[in-house]
């Protein structure tokens, strides 16, 4: 509609247009009206308004995020670690071509500390399920003490316990996780749980005697050998074992090739460690248990042959020695040797000098642990890995671990302690003392199921990193407990016996790898992960090391059901059908774990000797109170109080 303004102006009023025209008009107006203060206030409380509203739209998608995820984080109880494991045979490769692998790796002093702290002889604990409870708050601080609930136990000191049931890793009532490698309950007894272990020895000894016989280790596929020190080590480790196992046919052969074939007397380097823990000490604890001087004489002609070891200008041993020439060096690229391998040579030479009267063997060990005793850089007890040949020194110090180059100097701290009768209190403090360094810097809990693992420190920085060396501490903590140390020991063997039984269980082969890292974030949904490198098993002894200990303590048959749970896996998965067993690259491949054609000697020194032990009845076969293993399960003697 038309319409004249009283100033003859023209007016346009478009009808339905519901007046937006104008208020549009009117508000425009309103605005030019403002000063221009007051428009700046305006424009800065509108982009203020947009920048919050824009910044609160994650914050939105996140809490919608985690309510649709409410109910699979209540479910997570257990790790939900795999896809359901495929029950297939692995193809054999006809010959596999691999490089060589990496080889292992009543005291005033107790009374009063005892007193102190308390130990297992005064104790009785209540609670026969020691469970973690999974819900626990996790980001807890590295190295807090562990105050869980421990078993029931009257004492450590030889009585039997009367101990829990824990199935699995987990309590009655919890509910078994679809997703993890899952065995069929083993049904067999002990009898026939031991024979399958012979069984396995034989068809390891079968590849051995056809493809190998007389050279160090078998490669079971090639149907050949590799040479390390051109000594026979798989005959030497497995002496001890064969005897044990009752296989005296193939003990006979073995020791007709040590009578006849076996001489020290050749040109050639052997590493000082590997030598003691696997010839002298496999040599000293035939003898032992057969009586037979033939093993005595072998093992003093070894032991003279790697004293030259010790002539360094620090009484720190070189790594290297020549057993023909009579000559030691350290490692071409430093002179360095590692801690592990110069402390853990004690056992073996403390019981030569016993048995042939001659003391420089022991006194020789001796100046190494005192020298170890006194010098600095040590961490709450805890050594770094390295310490130099010249000045006696630690070296590359701020790293603590208890896995390569530094595991067995903690476990022949105790055991030291043990073969003498219990007497020497510097041993025993040393060991203490790194326990307590291993609750406080490196024990720690996994998310999202709160594992118990033990980690390692560089230069202050915490690694939630665990090799499968580190699984021989549950068993080391149960014996010093059986010792008369403080309950909690026990207790946190306990701890760590299930943590190194779920590096196996998690895995699809049901076979642990080399290394695993631990989650320690909430929100994570698995405890463990494992590089590509670190995937392979080498049939080492640890796990199932422990596994005898903690059985042989408690009598909680669980331990027997997951050492056959690995028996068969590594029947499943390493066995060759023309003879003996290898090493695999892949735990994470059922399909084709891919084999690395090596059965190292351990195999039969360590690992199927354990697994033996673990499934015996007798506790008076190798006493616990009258034999020490050495790092290399090779019975020694313990010192009675008039030696």
């Amino acid at each position: 509609m038309l319409s004249t303004s009283p100033g003859g102006h023209v007016s346009i009023d478009f009808a339905g247009a519901g007046g937006g025209a104008r208020r549009q008009q009117s508000w425009w107006r309103r605005w030019k009206q403002l000063s221009r203060l007051q428009r700046s206030l305006l424009l800065f409380i509108i982009i203020f308004l947009l920048i919050c509203g824009i910044s609160s739209c994650p914050a939105i998608n996140q809490l919608a995020a985690q309510a649709d995820t409410v109910g699979e984080t209540d479910a997570l109880i257990l790790p939900p670690m795999l896809e359901p494991v495929k029950q297939v045979d692995p193809p054999w490769l006809e010959q596999t071509s691999q490089r060589r692998l990496s080889n292992k790796g009543g005291a005033a002093v107790l009374a009063s500390r005892l007193h102190a702290e308390g130990n297992a002889s005064d104790r009785a604990n209540p609670n026969p399920n020691p469970d973690p409870n999974p819900n626990r708050p996790e980001g807890e601080a590295a190295g807090r003490q562990l105050d869980g609930p421990t078993e029931g136990v009257t004492s450590w000191w030889g009585a039997e316990m009367d101990a829990g049931r824990v199935r699995g890793g987990t309590e009655d009532g919890d509910h078994e996780d679809p997703h993890v490698h899952q065995e069929e309950e083993p049904s067999q007894d002990s009898a026939s749980r031991q024979e399958a272990v012979r069984d396995a020895f034989r068809h390891a000894w079968k590849g051995y005697k056809a493809f190998a016989w007389g050279h160090d280790e078998l490669q079971p596929l090639s149907k050949s050998y590799s040479e390390w020190f051109g000594l026979g080590l798989t005959i030497i480790d497995a002496l001890d074992t064969m005897w044990i196992l009752e296989l005296r046919e193939e003990f006979e052969e073995a020791r007709r090739w040590v009578a006849t074939e076996l001489s020290f007397n050749r040109n050639v380097d052997v590493n000082l460690f590997e030598s003691t823990i696997r010839i002298l000490g496999g040599l000293l604890s035939t003898y032992h248990l057969t009586g037979d001087p033939l093993f005595l004489s072998k093992a003093e002609d070894m032991g003279s042959r790697l004293m030259p070891a010790f002539n360094t200008p620090s009484k720190i041993p070189y790594s290297d020695v020549n057993i023909g020439r009579g000559t030691a060096h350290p490692p071409h690229w430093t002179s360095d040797s590692t801690v592990a391998e110069v402390t853990s040579i004690q056992l073996e030479f403390r019981e030569l000098s016993r048995l042939t009267q001659q003391p420089q063997y022991q006194a020789a060990v001796a100046q190494v642990m005192e020298r170890v005793h006194v010098l600095e850089g040590k961490l709450d007890g805890l050594v770094p890995m390295f310490i130099n040949t010249n000045s006696g020194q630690f070296t590359h110090q701020g790293v603590y671990t208890l896995g390569a180059r530094a595991d067995s100097y903690y476990e022949y701290l105790l055991k030291q302690w043990i073969q003498g009768g219990r007497k020497e209190d510097q041993l025993l403090e040393d060991y203490l003392q790194a326990i307590e360094g291993v609750k406080k810097n490196l024990l720690q809990r996994s998310s999202p199921t709160g594992l118990t693992f033990v980690g390692e420190l560089s230069h202050g920085q915490f690694s939630p990193k665990m090799d499968h060396l580190v699984c021989f501490l549950p068993g080391v903590l149960a014996l010093g407990a059986h010792n008369g140390l403080p309950a909690d020991h026990m207790d946190l063997a306990k701890e760590l016996m299930k943590t190194c039984y779920q590096m196996y269980v998690q895995m699809e082969t049901g076979l642990s790898p080399e290394i695993v890292h631990f989650n320690m974030y909430e929100g994570s949904s698995r405890d463990m992960d494992v590089k590509l490198a670190d995937r392979h098993n080498l049939l080492r002894p640890e796990t199932v090391e422990s596994l005898f200990y903690l059985y042989r303590l408690t009598k909680d048959p669980v331990y027997q059901d997951w050492g056959f749970q690995i028996l068969q896996n590594f029947n499943k998965y390493a066995k060759v059908p023309s003879g003996g067993y290898t090493s695999i690259n892949n735990v994470r491949d059922p399909e084709f774990p891919s084999p690395r054609d090596k059965m190292e000697s351990f195999f039969l020194g360590e690992t199927l000797k354990y697994l033996y032990l673990l499934f015996s009845e007798d506790p008076n076969l190798i006493s616990l109170d009258r034999y020490v293993f050495n790092t290399e399960a090779h019975p020694l003697p313990i010192w009675t109080s008039a030696e």
